[in-house]
């Protein structure tokens, strides 16, 4: 009787083979692709983070050391411009665990912002 039952419960799971072998590379592109659209999304929020912090410095006047300024051209004589680029850097959330490990580094965010500084002479 035990024989005849754990034989019957094997033929009730055909196909749970196949299915998991297509259940993981399925997971596996899954994840693949969460993690490029969370990258993306980071990408973007960090790159609309630095262009605000790069707006609000160029009003303010309050710079930070990280800051880099580019000399522009004004026609106007009494008129300076100074281009300010501003940089964010931050760790990227990883979704597929062991991700560094096969990279052989941590993924990071690194965008920029710009902003104009008009300076009265």
């Amino acid at each position: 009787m035990g024989f005849s039952l754990v034989s019957r419960f094997l033929k009730d799971e055909k196909g749970s083979a196949e299915s998991s072998l297509v259940l993981i590379p399925l997971l596996t592109v899954f994840l693949i692709a969460a993690q490029l659209s969370v990258a993306l999304h980071a990408r973007n929020m960090e790159k609309i983070s630095a262009q605000d912090e790069a707006s609000s410095r160029a009003i303010s006047g309050e710079f930070k050391d990280s800051d880099t300024f580019l000399q522009i051209y004004s026609p106007d004589p009494n008129q300076n411009l100074d281009l300010i680029i501003s940089h964010r850097k931050k760790s990227l959330v990883q979704l597929i665990p062991g991700l560094s490990q096969i990279t052989g580094s941590n993924p990071q965010i690194d965008v920029s912002g710009i902003a104009i500084v008009e300076n009265q002479r």
